[in-house]
C-alpha cells in the first residue's frame, strides 16, 4: 500500500511547497511557485512521475519526525540497529530569484548506511530531462525552460533513468544535498552553504513567530496552523493557496479531484481574521490588498477564486499520463469552477474589507467605490440563482447561503457608512436588506424540517446552514438557528463529524460519496459555543484536534469509515477554521461574534507594524 495523505509533510519558501512522505521521499514539488508544473509528481503518478527519496538502507528503521520550532522545517530522524542520523529538509527564503531546496543529513550516534534515488521531471511528470554531469560532480537537469542543479558530495550513479547512491553517515558528520531551479537560458543559480542556510530560514521563522499572541492552551495547535497558513503564502502578492496539491481524492478512489493550487474569496474574511486575532496583521493586510487587486474591475467579471497573481484565466484540463492518488481519476489541472457565478462571494469581499477597517487596518476610501459599483451590480443579480459555496455542478440553485451572504454585502456596507464615513444610499440598501432578509427567512428555511435547507424549496440540508449566525443574519437565539444546528447534529453528522451535505441526494453532478468536511465541523463548535454548550464545543474541537497526523497538519476532508484524511493536504481552509474556533473557545472576544458585528468599533485595536517573515 502506497502512503496516506496524513503520512505526508509539508515544507516551502512562501512561494512553492513540497510534499515528503514519512520514508523521506519527496513525491510532490512544483517549481518554481504553487501552481507551476510539477517536477516531482509521484503522489499522483508513479515513481518515474518523478520523486526523490532519502531514507535508512535499513527498512526495519524506527522513523520519527518533526518540524523544527515554529517553522516549515521538516526534521526526520532514522533509528537502526547501529546508530541514529537526521535528515532534514527545508526551503530557504528566496534571495535574487533564486530557489533552493536543502535535504542535510546528519549523524548523532555510531553509523547508519542511507540511500537516495533521484528522478526528476519536468511538466508533471510527463517530460525527462537531460541530464549531465558538471565538473563538481553536481548534476544538471534541463529540458525547454526548465533546469535544475543537484549540488552534493555524494557521487550519484545513474540507472536507467534515475540517479542513485548509497552512503554511511557516522556521528557529527554532516552529508548536505541542494537542489536548485532555474530558467534554463540563464546561468545556474549559485551555490548556497546548506547549514547557514538552514540558520538563516530558521531564525526568520522566529522572528515572525515571535509577533503572535498566545491562545491558551491551544496555543500550539494554533500557531501550527498559521506556520501552514503562512507557508502557503505566495510572498511576492499576499495570495494564499487552497492547499499545495491538486486532484487528492475527496473520495478514496473516486472522480472528486479538483485543483487547488489557487485561491478563492470565500475564504477571505476568515482568513483575515485568523491573522489579525493572532497578531499577524502584516499578513492580514497582505491578503486584503491581493483580495482588492483581484476583484478591481467590473463587477460582472468577479470571479470565486484567481491564480497567486490575480491571474483569472484557470482553464482546466485532464492529465492522462498520471494514474492518479491511488488510482482516483481524472487528475485534473485549472479549475472550471472559476467561472462559475457565486452570489455569496459578493458578501465575502465586502465583509473582509469591512472586518479590516474595524479590526486595526487602515481604512481605506480608495477602495470604496470598487464596492460601491459591486452593490450596484449586486442590487441587480441578487435574486438569480447560482452555483452555491460548493461549486456543485449540477446547475444553477436559489443556494439559501448565496442569498445570506448578499445580506451580508449590504450589511456590511451600511455599517461602512455609519461606522467608518463612508458616503453611500444607506437608505435604499437598508430596503435591500431587508428584503433578502425576508426572502431568506421565507424561502430557505423549511418549518416541518426545522431547518435553513440547502436551497429554496428543497428538502436538503447543508453545514453551510451554521454561518447563518456566525455572519450575524440570525443572532444565535432565534429558534430557528438552534433547531438549524440540531438539525445538522441529527442528519449531516457521521461519527462526530459534519458532511457538507448529503451527496445522495444533492444534485452535484457527481454521484459518489465523500467524507466529512472539516471546516464545517469547526463551524458545528462555533455554533455550539454561541448556543452556550461549550463543554460540547471544546469535546467536538478536541477530536478535530485528534485527526491532525504527527505534525499537526490536516486535509480538507476525513472519511471516518476508513479512519483516514481525504482531500488536498494540507487544506489552508482547515486550519483557518481551527484557529478561528480556538479562540472563540479561549478568548474573550470571539471571531463567531466580531464578524456577527457584536464587536463594537470601540475594542478595535490600534494598527500596529508587524514584518514579513523575510
Amino acid at each position: 500500500m502506497g502512503k496516506r495523505i496524513e503520512d505526508y509533510a509539508l515544507i516551502g519558501d512562501c512561494e512553492t511547497g513540497a510534499l515528503v512522505g514519512r520514508d523521506g521521499s519527496m513525491d510532490w514539488l512544483c517549481w518554481p511557485r504553487f501552481d507551476s508544473g510539477a517536477v516531482f509528481a509521484a503522489l499522483l503518478g508513479k515513481p518515474d512521475n518523478g520523486f526523490w527519496s532519502v531514507t535508512a538502507k535499513d527498512t526495519k528503521a524506527h522513523i520519527s519526525r518533526r518540524y523544527l520550532d515554529h517553522s516549515p522545517i521538516l526534521e526526520t530522524q532514522f533509528q537502526t540497529a547501529s546508530g541514529v542520523v537526521s535528515l532534514t529538509d527545508f526551503m530557504p527564503f528566496r534571495s535574487q530569484g533564486s530557489s533552493h531546496l536543502v535535504r542535510l543529513i546528519r549523524g548523532h550516534r555510531g553509523r547508519v548506511t542511507m540511500r537516495t534515488e533521484f528522478a526528476i521531471r519536468f511538466d508533471y511528470g510527463s517530460i525527462v530531462p537531460w541530464v549531465t554531469r558538471q565538473a563538481d560532480y553536481s548534476l544538471r537537469a534541463v529540458a525547454g525552460p526548465d533546469m535544475a542543479i543537484l549540488r552534493t558530495d555524494i557521487v550519484m550513479k545513474p540507472k536507467g533513468r534515475k540517479h542513485r547512491a548509497e552512503f554511511v553517515v557516522r556521528a557529527d558528520e554532516i552529508v548536505t544535498f541542494v537542489l536548485s531551479y532555474g530558467p534554463s537560458y540563464r546561468d545556474a543559480p549559485e551555490a548556497i552553504n546548506p547549514e547557514e542556510a538552514l540558520q538563516a530560514t530558521l531564525a526568520a521563522w522566529e522572528n515572525w513567530a515571535k509577533q503572535g499572541v498566545r491562545c491558551g492552551k491551544y496555543s500550539g495547535a494554533v500557531m501550527r496552523s498559521l506556520v501552514t497558513l503562512k507557508t502557503l503564502t505566495y510572498l511576492p502578492t499576499g495570495g494564499i493557496v487552497a492547499a499545495p496539491t491538486t486532484s487528492l481524492p475527496e473520495t478514496p478512489g473516486g472522480q472528486r479531484n479538483w485543483d487547488y493550487r489557487y485561491c478563492w474569496l470565500r475564504d477571505a474574511t476568515f482568513t483575515l481574521l485568523a491573522f489579525m486575532n493572532s497578531g499577524f496583521l502584516h499578513e492580514a493586510d497582505a491578503w486584503r490588498q491581493w483580495l482588492r487587486r483581484a476583484v478591481a474591475g467590473d463587477p460582472a467579471q468577479v470571479q470565486i477564486m484567481y491564480g497567486l497573481l490575480g491571474k483569472r484565466r484557470l482553464d482546466e484540463w485532464e492529465v492522462p499520463w498520471l494514474a492518479g492518488y491511488e488510482g482516483a481519476q481524472p487528475v485534473r489541472i485549472g479549475n472550471a469552477a472559476a467561472t462559475q457565478l457565486q452570489l455569496d462571494i459578493y458578501g465575502e469581499v465586502l465583509d473582509a474589507l469591512f472586518q479590516g477597517s474595524m479590526n486595526g487596518l487602515s481604512t481605506e476610501h480608495a477602495a470604496w467605490d470598487v464596492q460601491r459599483k459591486m452593490l450596484e451590480h449586486l442590487e441587480a443579480v441578487w435574486q438569480e440563482p447560482d452555483e452555491g459555496i460548493w461549486e456543485v455542478r449540477g446547475g444553477r440553485r436559489h443556494f439559501t447561503h448565496s442569498k445570506v451572504m448578499t445580506w451580508v454585502a449590504f450589511d456590511r456596507a451600511i455599517k461602512a457608512v455609519e461606522k467608518l464615513g463612508f458616503k453611500g444610499p444607506i437608505r435604499r440598501w437598508r430596503k435591500i436588506r431587508a428584503q433578502i432578509h425576508k426572502d431568506v427567512c421565507d424561502n430557505g428555511y423549511n418549518a416541518k424540517l426545522g431547518s435553513f435547507v440547502q436551497s429554496y424549496g428543497a428538502t436538503e440540508l447543508d453545514a453551510s446552514a451554521l454561518l447563518i449566525s456566525l455572519v450575524g443574519f440570525l443572532p444565535p437565539s432565534d429558534p430557528r438557528v438552534r433547531s438549524t444546528v440540531e438539525a445538522i447534529e441529527r442528519h449531516l453528522m457521521v461519527d462526530g463529524l459534519v458532511r457538507r451535505y448529503d451527496p445522495r441526494r444533492t444534485k452535484d453532478g457527481l454521484k459518489t460519496p465523500e467524507g466529512a468536511f472539516l471546516a464545517c465541523s469547526f463551524w458545528l463548535a462555533d455554533n455550539l459555543i454561541l448556543l452556550g454548550r461549550r463543554e460540547e464545543a471544546k469535546r467536538l474541537f478536541e477530536h478535530l484536534l485528534s485527526l491532525r497526523n504527527d505534525v499537526g497538519l490536516l486535509a480538507e476532508e476525513y472519511d471516518t469509515s476508513l479512519g483516514r484524511m481525504t482531500g488536498n493536504f494540507p487544506q489552508a481552509f482547515s486550519h483557518v477554521a481551527l484557529i478561528n474556533t480556538a479562540h472563540n473557545l479561549e478568548k474573550q472576544e470571539k471571531p463567531a461574534e466580531q464578524r456577527s458585528g457584536k464587536r463594537t468599533q470601540s475594542s478595535r485595536r490600534k494598527t500596529k507594524t508587524t514584518k514579513s517573515v523575510s
